[in-house]
């Protein structure tokens, strides 16, 4: 079986895949391209269960790793540690691209990382599975070494942490890779792996029935509604694509877009009349309630306080957030400032910040800025994150960072505004999964948000925004999560 197809065969019929970062590693290597980053992440419903899957593509340099495997490899496990989703590893993978090895093995978000996850989201009940359909290894071998449970496939599956050639150089000792590290091996003798498998198909129906026993809540629980429960929005979705615009000074008429993504269209807005260049409301998506922060505008001192009002309220209530953005940034000038638009925007910024209910964020427009973090960027843990193809995310933009050299006497650099337009795009950030890396002292605590950061999960179409919301909210809201109303010690202020 090709990659593609074993995750296929893996889940559930007439199931979707929420594929994570499809455009990972888009022309971002001179030498080679990566698509995909070389690895397929999602989440994924297998036997009923939501799961995440990660498999190797070996189609792409022989699965080996690159910085931007790495990547999205950890990305796929901080989704599965944040939402308390079981991994299943599809096995099949050279190990780390030796010429990259620089950026792929020493660091503390590099390989390594990969284990250090795997062996504390088993400490925290969330079960590893791997299968392994190909090579694993050196590192690698630690993947299937370090599951819950290992199945193998006879006569192409193999781990070992040196392969015949390094034996040979080692040790003179000439062994064949079946011998050395084969699945009937690994299977009667050395007890790595659990499983035998006699094909793809075979290990596929296994890992399956490894979930099956799980003991884990189906996908359809309690806190998850049946279909029965919402209506599809009166305005058809498809008409978001003559919404989106590219041309970021033409307002977007966010009340249009929230109407094609919230269930019946119904949508209770909170403080309508008050800062009004930015919208929030109680809505429901796919029958989960959830509370949702709107940019209609440049965000004003009372914009401000009015989403951290809404932000507390929802905490507060235990509901989870949606944030759409469309935000030039704050307000600037004297009245500005005499309006105290720093600690007000402070105000904003710290209540996302300690929002610990889940959090979702789609860029609409465009992404400028402060306002990036009023508005839940990747710094602030979104659960998950997507762009629309339109999207733009900069501190600004390449006509306002003209206007900013020519005020301290510098002359434009033709290639550097260029340059900045061209790094703001949705595929250029996307294809990089733009991340924050987290101080040492923030992996500290157990906090699953923590230790791994936050990144991009890839440009969707617009027409499909409300899709991916549920399916996030479905692994969010699922399985053993509990999202419980804030554990705060005083109420929510009143601003």
């Amino acid at each position: 079986m090709l990659p593609r197809d074993r995750v296929a065969a893996l889940l559930d019929p007439g199931t979707t895949f929420l594929e994570l970062s499809p455009v990972a590693g888009h022309e971002l290597y001179p030498e080679a391209e990566v698509p995909a980053g070389g690895i397929i992440t999602g989440v994924g419903v297998v036997e009923g269960v939501t799961c995440v899957v990660v498999a190797n593509d070996s189609t792409v340099k022989g699965g080996t790793y690159y910085p931007i495997t790495v990547k999205k490899h950890l990305r796929a496990q901080a989704v599965a540690q944040e939402n308390k989703l079981p991994c299943i590893y599809l096995v099949d993978s050279g190990g780390a691209n030796l010429p990259h090895q620089a950026d792929v093995f020493p660091d503390q978000n590099h390989f390594g990382r990969i284990f250090y996850n795997q062996a504390r989201m088993s400490a925290q009940g969330i079960p590893q599975i791997s299968v392994v359909m190909g090579p694993c290894t050196a590192g690698g071998a630690y993947v299937p070494a370090m599951s819950d449970e290992a199945i193998i496939v006879e006569g192409q599956g193999h781990i070992f942490l040196a392969g015949p050639p390094l034996v040979k150089a080692a040790t003179g000792e000439v062994v064949s890779p079946e011998d050395l590290g084969g699945g009937r091996m690994h299977s009667s003798v050395s007890g790595v792996t659990d499983y035998l498998a006699v094909d793809d198909a075979h290990a596929v129906t296994i890992a399956r029935r490894c979930v099956a026993n799980l003991n884990w809540p189906r996908a359809q629980a309690a806190n998850v509604p049946p279909a029965a429960a919402f209506a599809e929005p009166l305005y058809d979705p498809d008409e978001l694509l003559g919404i989106a615009s590219t041309n970021l000074r033409r307002p977007l008429p966010i009340r249009e877009v929230i109407a094609r993504v919230v269930d019946g269209s119904e949508f209770a807005e909170f403080k309508k009349d008050y800062g009004t260049t930015l919208v929030t409301g109680f809505a429901s998506i796919y029958g989960h309630k959830v509370g949702v922060v709107a940019n209609d505008g440049i965000l004003f001192a009372s914009s401000a306080v009015k989403g951290a009002h809404f932000v507390e309220l929802c905490t507060q209530r235990g509901l989870p957030l949606v944030f759409l953005q469309n935000i030039a940034g704050f307000m600037v000038g004297t009245a500005s400032e005499r309006d105290g638009i720093a600690k007000h925007g402070a105000k904003l910024v710290t209540a996302v910040a300690c929002a610990d209910v889940p959090k979702f964020t789609v860029v609409v427009g465009g992404s400028y800025g402060a306002g990036n973090y009023g508005m839940c960027g990747r710094a602030y843990a979104p659960r998950f994150l997507w762009m629309w193809p339109n999207a733009r995310i900069a501190v600004m933009g390449g006509e306002q960072l003209a206007a900013v050299m020519e005020t301290v006497g510098q002359k434009v650099d033709p290639e550097l505004k260029a340059r900045i337009d061209r790094e703001s795009d949705a595929t250029y950030s996307s294809a990089r999964l733009w991340v924050p890396y987290p101080s040492p002292a923030s992996l500290l605590p157990l906090q699953s948000s923590q230790l791994t950061p936050p990144q991009d999960d890839g440009i969707i179409p617009p027409q499909h925004t409300r899709r991916y919301l549920g399916l996030g909210l479905k692994a969010a809201m699922g399985g053993r999560n509990e999202v419980k109303a804030g554990d705060t010690k005083y109420g929510v202020f009143r601003m």
